[in-house]
């Protein structure tokens, strides 16, 4: 039997993989530094033994491949004894090429924004449909209660994180993923520790759309230019989707509830279908367009992906309600990005018009703790009622380069939203509970667990109304 060694088991993406080898029925272990639910309850289901901390002696002689993490780097005691010993050893991106993608029509979904809520509907819309396919996403999607899935079709549909592959291997993880679809929602400044600049980023998404073959489709978010402009560089077929005018599958007459939004689908500027999706904001309405898209060209009817969207059940993390207390509506999301921070508000705001709306933000991305989008930080967070920024993650960057939470307070006072600087989360807690009032929607928006603040808000609310 094969034997498979993960140094830094305990990441999503690591330990889905992991999880996946397992199911082939290769021997599967890892290590990893203190690893904490919900990862480290997912291992234990699958079975999957997990050594704490990093030892040269969890290195066993008779190891067949070492899988290193991009989190891991040189100077790592298991990282050295594998290059000393000349063991073999790949990154994440080329073990889930070499071991899933040679025989498979490799869907992946790209973009500064929504890979994850896209390919998890691609992945949802193709099960639904009956083609069995696989799927490996960066959370978890709620209709498989996983971040993979290990089908028998054709289709493998991966999210393609444009982030570094290893320490020896520095190039996007979605360049080792041979496409045949590729979506590509949006491209923007990200990832500011692997990127100096945008063009850093571009040429990552143009070395992608020069991977696809000549018989493969290429989908571009029509409402980013920087993604339209990828289309000349193209050898494939190329088709746009949006809300712009023109775009080849485009959405209109939206219509937002609490509950999700409808709106029309037309491809080619023609009536295709009617999309009901408990999904809210513009932004999920592109990633629901290009889903519809790639469901197509996997042979799916209208009929049947209408159906399959209306049971989408989302992804955690993303504007993920967690409990309403006292008439206070508790929601956790994944944005980190001033994109993201202000597509969020903008989708809670028209779902819930007239209700006033907390927006809670930890600076916690290598991008997000820099500097580098500190106005349009701002702007975004402004979109709230009530602005709490809480502690720069990043304790090691230079003053010079540091995001200033004071500053950030200062230009959203400016735009007349009121906010504050709260760096502690028990901090934060206690001020919700206080001034919480019936009716009130919290959005804490970060990319980490924010100290557990969800549920500590949650508990804070119950002791409050007992």
């Amino acid at each position: 039997m094969i034997k498979v060694h993960f140094i830094g088991i305990g990441g999503t993406a690591m330990a889905a993989l992991a999880a996946m080898l397992k199911r082939k029925g290769i021997d599967v272990r890892g290590s990893d530094h203190a690893i904490y639910p919900p990862m480290s309850d997912f291992l234990a289901e699958q079975e999957i033994p997990v050594l704490d901390g990093y030892h040269a002696a969890h290195i066993a002689s008779e190891l067949d491949l070492v899988i290193v993490g991009n989190a891991v780097s040189r100077g790592n005691p298991e990282v050295e004894e594998v290059l000393d010993r000349k063991i073999r050893y790949c990154s994440l991106p080329e073990a889930v090429r070499d071991h899933f993608l040679w025989g498979a029509r490799s869907i992946v979904v790209a973009g500064t924004h929504g890979k994850t809520t896209t390919a998890s509907l691609v992945g949802w819309l193709l099960a639904h449909g009956g083609l069995d396919p696989s799927l490996m996403v960066g959370g978890i999607a709620r209709n498989f209660g996983a971040s993979f899935r290990l089908g028998g079709g054709r289709d493998f549909v991966i999210e393609g994180d444009e982030y570094d592959s290893a320490f020896f291997d520095k190039t996007a993880k979605f360049l080792k993923y041979l496409p045949d679809i590729v979506v590509i929602n949006n491209v923007e400044f990200d990832h500011a520790d692997i990127y100096t600049d945008l063009d850093g980023v571009r040429l990552a998404f143009r070395r992608l759309v020069n991977l696809i073959p000549r018989r493969g489709l290429l989908l571009l978010g029509a409402d980013s230019p920087e993604a339209i402009a990828l289309s000349a560089l193209a050898r494939c077929r190329v088709e746009t989707f949006g809300l712009a005018e023109g775009a080849d599958w485009q959405a209109q007459d939206l219509v937002v509830t609490p509950a999700g939004t409808t709106f029309h689908i037309h491809r080619g500027g023609a009536p295709f279908a009617r999309a009901d999706v408990p999904l809210l904001g513009a932004y999920n309405v592109r990633n629901v367009l290009a889903a519809v898209a790639v469901g197509t060209a996997a042979g799916l009817m209208p009929r049947g992906l209408t159906e399959g969207l209306k049971q989408f059940q989302g992804v955690q993390r993303r504007l993920d309600l967690r409990g309403t207390v006292g008439g206070v509506s508790i929601y956790d999301d994944f944005a980190h990005h001033p994109t993201a921070v202000a597509e969020t508000l903008r989708a809670i705001r028209a779902a819930h018009p007239g209700r006033r709306i907390w927006a809670i933000f930890e600076p916690r991305s290598a991008t997000a703790c820099r500097n580098l989008f500190q106005k349009e930080i701002a702007q975004a967070l402004s979109l709230g009622d009530e602005v709490v920024v809480g502690a720069v993650f990043r304790s090691n960057l230079a003053d010079a380069e540091r995001l200033s939470e004071p500053q950030v307070v200062s230009d959203v006072k400016a735009a007349g939203t009121p906010a504050r600087h709260i760096p502690k989360v028990e901090e934060i807690v206690a001020t919700v509970a206080r001034e919480g009032q019936e009716g009130d929607l919290v959005v804490v928006m970060s990319n980490g667990d924010f100290g557990g603040i969800h549920d500590r808000l949650l508990q804070a609310l119950r002791e409050r109304s007992a």
